[in-house]
């Protein structure tokens, strides 16, 4: 593995410890899993963004939701963009907390009001649970814009590994569905297919970062008993029509099993009239803006992508 991690992320790679997936403590413990801090250059003061949790209505009867929501800490005359987050984490773990740092930065730096989900998790709540609650705060957000001092028009969808596999689910989902409209979804370094069968799902078995044990897993949890007839809105891979969705963002490092699924995904995107960015960050593993916050390649791919949604928001 080593060899084919660039230079700046040695010393990183050979502190981090062993991933454990043998039990549903393990996983859910795991530091790859829940660290991802997207600490910037310098600590953001809070007193610049105010932070509120609500509860929504879930996707089913009774069910309530978590929403953080992330807007300027002093009152703006303008109607801001927004950008509903949503969290990575295998589909297993995590929470809107662990990703504060970054929400943070985009209320600052692209002028977002943003909307974090608290979906439902596996494997206590399979497929199609988490989606359907993602899909749900989606519509509440678009529903409650004026509320939120977001525009309508200006909604974005982002989310960071399996939250960028449920980007590509939900904008999937509101088209098929005619709605919310999407002006813009970047799904990062996104957990795409169940298959694990391209060679990077493959190549990448490290188990100090995510890898195709942990991918397994993972896919295994979160698909519970639907083994068969697998939905696109599960693993979006699989859709076989990709027009007519939003422009596309998105990033991801040629160590990460996710590499040829991410290619994959926006050459499809972009055959289907889609247009697409991409970047592929040489030498970095999956996760590494979050857990090498500090290094060159990681502080250059979270500009990228703050910027992205500057141009695109």
């Amino acid at each position: 593995m080593k060899e084919k991690i660039q230079n700046e992320l040695h010393t990183v790679l050979d502190g981090l410890p062993e991933m454990k997936f043998s039990t549903r403590e393990e996983i859910r413990n795991s530091r790859v899993l829940t660290k991802q801090a997207f600490e910037g250059e310098a600590p953001i003061s809070r007193s610049k963004v105010r932070i509120t949790d609500k509860h929504i209505p879930g996707h089913e009867e009774g069910q309530n939701i978590r929403v953080r929501i992330y807007e300027p800490g002093m009152p703006v005359k303008t109607i801001s963009p927004g950008l509903y987050w949503i969290h990575g984490g295998g589909y297993l773990s995590g929470t809107p907390e662990m990703n504060d740092e970054l929400c943070e930065r985009f209320v600052l730096e692209a002028g977002c009001v943003v909307i974090s989900v608290a979906y439902r998790l596996a494997p206590e709540h399979p497929f199609p649970a988490g989606v359907e609650d993602c899909y749900a705060g989606l519509k509440w957000a678009a529903g409650h814009a004026g509320e939120l001092g977001i525009d309508a028009e200006r909604i974005g969808v982002a989310g960071h590994s399996a939250g960028g596999g449920l980007t590509a689910a939900v904008s999937l989902m509101a088209r098929d569905r005619s709605g919310p409209a999407i002006a813009f979804q970047m799904p990062l370094c996104p957990m795409l297919d169940y298959r694990n069968v391209t060679v990077s799902s493959r190549e990448i078995t490290d188990t100090r970062v995510w890898n195709y044990y942990s991918n397994q897993a993972a896919w295994k949890a979160y698909l519970g008993d639907h083994n068969e007839d697998i939905s696109a809105y599960a693993s979006p891979a699989l859709a076989e029509d990709l027009s007519d969705l939003p422009p596309a963002y998105t990033m991801v490092g040629s160590a990460d099993p996710f590499r040829d699924e991410t290619i994959e995904y926006i050459l499809r995107l972009s055959q289907a009239g889609v247009q697409a960015e991409f970047h592929l960050y040489p030498g970095c593993f999956h996760g590494f803006e979050g857990i090498a916050p500090q290094a060159e390649v990681s502080q250059r791919a979270v500009r990228g992508y703050i910027d992205a949604l500057k141009r695109n928001l």
